[in-house]
């Protein structure tokens, strides 16, 4: 994984890639239209992901098409939500992306996305999809990571459910080293606690668990994967895959699982906005993003995972889908993202949330009905 990564780099920096740090999360990537290219059009591209992972799929469209000057804003996701909605500079952007589903999903139901018009757009597989205005390009699955360590000592986990027994049966030994999303302050968290509410009937059972070994909680992937490389923390739970490959890679003392039981699968949505300055441009990026090409280069030169049915091989959705079959569970693309921006039911989802986790990990509740209401 670093060896792609400081390639990509790399390639990009002798063709005169630059980047430019601003203040938080944001970057910038600039991609100028090649010299000698007589007609030239602009692509201004908003998206929450880190730039040494879109940088390969950047890079690519580029080389193809060199009469593009392409520029990518790298934002939080609440960034791009709240830039996006302040009509400031970032609202103009020709391609919007972000892995928050709930708000992508609000934002094209609202209106602010146009039809693509491509033949790539018609075939993309409708469980990716939401008409012709919003598409899920990548396929990321929801992982455990722990150190080798515990599992030499106490077994390894490869489900909930033996994560469950585990943060029980070794609560005096795990208490303060596990790490989790704080539901309340992330959004990712806490739209894996609204999925695995309506998932799993042991759900609440494992937040008690969780609450029994103390565990911290956090806002970030990030947080997690370095309280884990530095020993703060024995076992992560509920990390972004994509993220976690490339660090555990260059970790060898972590290990990596996505659970057999049920796993977890997000998406990243992507919608060209009809307040777009270059909705042309916007459109060759996205028949470039939909084709089997530009997929490719998601499985094979990032941990994003490509959902391309045409693919097979390791980094894509069919690979996944033979290994673990039914147990994964991709969150649904529809009205049902919707709930999660409820006020009353996030109070509610929350209120049992921090009840449960306060709980001793030995007594649960099932859920009210209000609580895990979609």
């Amino acid at each position: 994984m670093t060896l792609r990564f400081l390639c990509a780099l790399g390639i990009t920096l002798v063709l005169g890639f630059t980047m430019a740090r601003t203040s938080g999360a944001a970057a910038m990537l600039h991609y100028p239209t090649q010299s000698a290219v007589a007609e030239s059009s602009q692509l201004n591209i908003v998206g929450a992901l880190d730039t040494p992972l879109i940088a390969p799929v950047l890079e690519d469209f580029h080389r193809l098409n060199p009469d593009i000057s392409l520029t990518y804003h790298n934002l939080t996701t609440l960034e791009v939500y709240r830039t996006f909605m302040s009509g400031s500079d970032g609202s103009r952007a020709d391609v919007v992306m972000s892995s928050a589903m709930p708000w992508q999903y609000q934002l094209a139901n609202n209106g602010y996305a146009q039809p693509l018009g491509l033949d790539n757009a018609e075939q993309w597989p409708t469980w990716a999809r939401w008409r012709q205005e919003l598409f899920g390009i990548t396929f990321e699955p929801v992982v455990i990571v722990y150190h080798k360590d515990l599992a030499k000592r106490y077994g390894a986990i490869g489900s909930h459910a033996e994560l469950v027994t585990l943060l029980e049966r070794e609560r005096d030994a795990l208490t303060g080293r596990v790490v989790t999303y704080d539901p309340a302050r992330s959004g990712a968290g806490y739209t894996y606690a609204v999925e695995e509410a309506r998932l799993s009937p042991r759900y609440w059972e494992l937040v008690a668990a969780l609450g029994g070994v103390e565990a911290d909680l956090v806002g970030t992937t990030q947080e997690m994967l370095d309280g884990l490389a530095d020993g703060r923390y024995l076992i992560g739970y509920n990390l972004l895959g994509s993220y976690a490959q490339g660090f555990v890679a260059e970790h060898p003392e972590l290990e990596i699982v996505i659970p057999s039981d049920y796993a977890l699968v997000m998406q990243r949505l992507a919608f060209l906005p009809r307040s777009a300055d270059n909705p042309e441009a916007a459109r060759r990026f996205f028949d470039y993003l939909l084709s089997e090409h530009g997929q490719r280069i998601i499985s094979e030169q990032t941990p994003l995972g490509a959902v391309h049915p045409a693919l097979e091989g390791p980094g894509s959705a069919s690979a996944l889908r033979e290994r673990l079959g039914e147990a994964l569970r991709p969150i649904r693309l529809g009205p049902g993202l919707l709930a999660t921006l409820d006020k009353l039911k996030r109070e509610a989802l929350l209120a049992r949330w921090h009840r449960e986790f306060r709980r001793p990990a030995t007594s649960t509740n099932p859920p009210t009905p209000e609580e895990t209401a979609p």
